[in-house]
This record gives structure tokens, C-alpha cells and sequence, in this order.
């Protein structure tokens, strides 16, 4: 049988368990023959699934709710919940106690280019504050690396990034103002293929959700010191104290789903930060986006329970 072509969007620490499944044997262990390739971006990622190229990725559950609802007829489907927590983080220039959504109004706001969903959330975390997104004095369209900088020299007063850029700046006298995983539930990392292929591979998708339960077990019982090593041939370039640092701090904020259940709370609330940043006009419903069967049929409903 051919080998299971997995794609990853980027690197990224909060990407964790998935490098735990691999690292710790736990996808050959269901016998699944996998390569994970980095697609470079999310939206290569997808197109690499509609074309055949990939027979599963890793994203966000935006991707196939933004295509459902754009196109009812979408074959995507998202399965087996990994992230359900935002993993990016506010940082400037020194401690900032008793920071609050509200003290932006008055603050220059550096935005990722990379990646729209982290925006998409904030904005909505902005509003429900009470505060106008568009009334703000945002920098967008560069990176979190060059808003790092950007922060630590002056030019805008607090920045969008996730980890290891928050732990790199910290390093250099920045400080965390704001973790958004904080908000509570958001559907931020899951498997996701096109139905057709779910069908075909059912048995390796199955596999995939087993291996992934597994990781997500260990990964809640085990220490930060020990994922750290378990993915840091994923990191090699990384400063190990920085990568420790990194999965300290997402450990701490519970990160990580402890079930591959996703949460329809989790969904919805990605939802409506999505409606309300004008990316999609309706929510196409939890039951058109998400194989909850898959996983449970791969757990078993005594496990599984409603999402």
C-alpha cells in the first residue's frame, strides 16, 4: 500500500502532538506508512488535497468551514481535534500588569501577514470589548518576525505572534501582555482530508485518529521537558531553552485538546470571529464541516460521547 502523504501547513511548536505521534512511534504503531511534507501555507495545503497530492493535512477547521461556506458541495472535512486553544500571544516592550483588550484603543497594534485566523479571532475579541478593529492604529502585511523587531525597537507598541517568537522576545526584555488562548475554546488544529479520500484510506484515517489519541494522552501527562525532546529534531535551529520555553507556556495554557473530539463550542466560537472579520456571511453548521463519525468509529462511542 502506498505510504500516507501527510502535509503540514508550517513549523510551528504549538503543533506539538502531531510531532509527538511521529516522534514516539505512535503512527507505526497503528501500521501506517507516513511521510509529512511541508505544504508552506495553508492554502497550498488544501490545494494539495483537492488535487490528489496529499492524502491528509493538518490546518486550521477554518479551511473547510470557509469552503463550505462558500461552496456547500466542498468534499473537505475536518476530524480528529489536536489544537483547541488560540496559540497567539500579545507582546511588547516590558511587563504590562492588568493589561486588557480595551487598552489597545490606545496602543500601535503590529498584525501577522502569515496567517488570517489569529487577526480573525482577535478582531473579534476587540469587538465584544466594545472597541472599533477599524478604528485602531493597526501595522498590517508584515511578519511576526519583523513585528518582533519592530516592538523591541520602538516603532509599534505590542505585537501578534506565536511561540517561539513570544519566548525569543522575552529573551530581549519583551513581555507577554495577553495569551488569547485565555478566551476560552477555539478550534485552531485539526486532521482534515476530502471526503472521497477519507473513504478510500478509511482504514489509515482511522489509524491517524488512534495514533493522535495516543499523542494527546501522553502529551498531557507528560512534563514540558519531555515534549520538548520529543520534537526537537523538528527544531533543530531552535535554541533548546527557547523551545522549552515555548512548550512551557503552552502546556500552562492548556493548549492542547486532551480528546480528539472537537468541541462544538470550540467550532462555533472560531465561527463567529470568522462572521464577524467578513471572511465568511454564515456559519455552515458543525454537522456539514466536521467527520465526527470518523472518530468515533476509530475511538469508540463509549469513549467519543457528543462533541
Amino acid at each position: 500500500m502506498s505510504p500516507i502523504i501527510l502535509n503540514e501547513p508550517f513549523r510551528a511548536v504549538f503543533y506539538a502532538p502531531y510531532y509527538v505521534a511521529e516522534a514516539r512511534g505512535a503512527f507505526a504503531r497503528q501500521g501506517l506508512a507516513l511521510r509529512i511534507e511541508t505544504a508552506g501555507d495553508p492554502n497550498a495545503a488544501a490545494g494539495n488535497l483537492l488535487s490528489g497530492r496529499a492524502d491528509v493535512a493538518w490546518s486550521g477547521p477554518m479551511r473547510p468551514m470557509l469552503e463550505r461556506s462558500r461552496d456547500p458541495a466542498s468534499p473537505l472535512r475536518t476530524f480528529c481535534a489536536v489544537v483547541m486553544r488560540d496559540p497567539f500571544l500579545l507582546v511588547g516592550r516590558g511587563e504590562r500588569p492588568g493589561f486588557r483588550i480595551e487598552d489597545l484603543a490606545t496602543l500601535r497594534i503590529g498584525v501577522t501577514a502569515e496567517v488570517p485566523t489569529p487577526w480573525w479571532c482577535l478582531q473579534d475579541d476587540i469587538r465584544r470589548a466594545g472597541l472599533r478593529p477599524e478604528a485602531l492604529d493597526l501595522v498590517q502585511g508584515r511578519s511576526m518576525a519583523e513585528n518582533a523587531e519592530a516592538v523591541l525597537d520602538g516603532e509599534i507598541d505590542v505585537a501578534l505572534l506565536f511561540e517561539p517568537f513570544a519566548s525569543r522576545m522575552e529573551a530581549r526584555g519583551g513581555a507577554v501582555w495577553y495569551a488569547a488562548a485565555n478566551r476560552g475554546p477555539t478550534a485552531y488544529s485539526a486532521l482534515y482530508a476530502a471526503a472521497p479520500r477519507i473513504e478510500e484510506r478509511r482504514d489509515a484515517m482511522l489509524g491517524m485518529v488512534r495514533a493522535l489519541a495516543e499523542a494527546l494522552d501522553w502529551v498531557e501527562g507528560a512534563a514540558p521537558e519531555a515534549i520538548a525532546e520529543a520534537i526537537a529534531p523538528r527544531f533543530a535551529d531552535l535554541d533548546p531553552s527557547i523551545l522549552l520555553g515555548s512548550v512551557r507556556r503552552y502546556k500552562g495554557l492548556g493548549l492542547w485538546s486532551t480528546t480528539p473530539v472537537l468541541p462544538r463550542e470550540a467550532l462555533d466560537r472560531l465561527a463567529g470571529a470568522m462572521i464577524s472579520s467578513g471572511a465568511m456571511t454564515h456559519h455552515p453548521g458543525y454537522e456539514s464541516c466536521i467527520d465526527h463519525a470518523l472518530v468515533r468509529d476509530a475511538l469508540g462511542a463509549g469513549r467519543v460521547g457528543d462533541p
